[in-house]
């Protein structure tokens, strides 16, 4: 089980970009081996909870955010949520603490985010940790809720959204069961400053991971330092079926397949926390020279 959300944002605080408030985590001292997370939609940081004290206890200074929209951060309504917007906000995030080169690790959302970094200053990333998100737009499922919200309605389904209903999503997409405390704080932190109703705006990642593909998979492909691949193959948005072109394509990576039973779903740093840490933990030590 995590700790709690509010346990969780009272050992962060917030910085200023662009007139926003950002939520901003970090953990471990400040000579420690940079690695910064980025976590998913519709969720927070709160998802690395239970990550982040392993990566401590190897000697990294871990720092984590809410993207502009999710978690605590601000959630401005009308806004234009974009990837590269949100990009943006993670190298002033990184220019604020004074990071120069950083590990980087993403998950859902966040592998846009950080495919759209690496495509601008790979130099910048000293090594790579995807886990379970659309690094292929071809291959993304999207969930039918998606969809719906990503549609015409998508504005007034946000508004009727339940936390009964989140639950049933979430539960469709993980391979393993989760805390319903954990489940609560998931809800909690898309609720946070009536962040239902910014749900289809930041949804429209969908078109964008369209419109910079060819950008963004030669950022992957072409990435020259050490990659690590955590994925839970029950997954039905982007499970078993992206791991078979992660493996035809980038065949001297590391894999790290979830695939033990239960095998885990959408969420590997959730469901499965303690073999996600370790993972990370020996992959960053690893490479915490390059």
């Amino acid at each position: 089980m995590l700790p709690s959300l509010d346990e969780w944002i009272a050992g962060g605080g917030f910085a200023e970009v662009d007139g926003h408030r950002i939520f901003v985590r970090q953990d471990a001292s400040p000579d420690g081996v940079p690695v910064t997370l980025l976590h998913g939609f519709p969720t927070s940081s709160h998802d690395w909870a239970g990550v982040v004290p392993a990566l401590v206890k190897a000697g990294c200074r871990v720092t984590t955010l809410d993207f502009l929209g999710l978690g605590a951060s601000d959630k401005p309504n009308p806004h234009d949520y974009r990837i590269v917007e949100q990009a943006d906000i993670v190298e002033a995030i990184w220019d604020q603490l004074g990071i120069g080169r950083t590990a980087l690790v993403a998950h859902d959302y966040g592998v846009s985010v950080g495919q759209e970094l690496l495509s601008r200053n790979a130099q910048r990333i000293t090594s790579m940790s995807w886990l379970n998100g659309g690094l292929y737009p071809d291959l993304h499922r999207p969930v039918l809720m998606q969809k719906l919200l990503h549609g015409r309605l998508g504005p007034v389904l946000a508004r009727l959204g339940t936390e009964r209903t989140f639950r049933s999503v979430m539960g469709s997409i993980m391979g393993r069961e989760v805390s319903d405390s954990d489940l609560h704080a998931m809800w909690a932190s898309v609720t946070t400053n009536d962040g239902r109703r910014v749900q289809p705006a930041v949804l429209k990642y969908i078109d964008e991971r369209r419109l910079h593909a060819d950008r963004w998979r030669e950022a992957l492909e072409g990435y020259s330092g050490p990659t690590q691949f955590i994925w839970g193959p029950a997954d039905p948005i982007s499970g078993g079926h992206v791991l078979e072109r992660l493996l035809e394509r980038l065949p001297d990576a590391e894999y790290v397949v979830l695939d033990d039973e239960p095998v885990t779903g959408h969420y590997p740093q959730v469901e499965n926390p303690t073999v996600v840490a370790e993972a990370l933990a020996r992959f960053l030590n690893a490479y915490r020279g390059a």
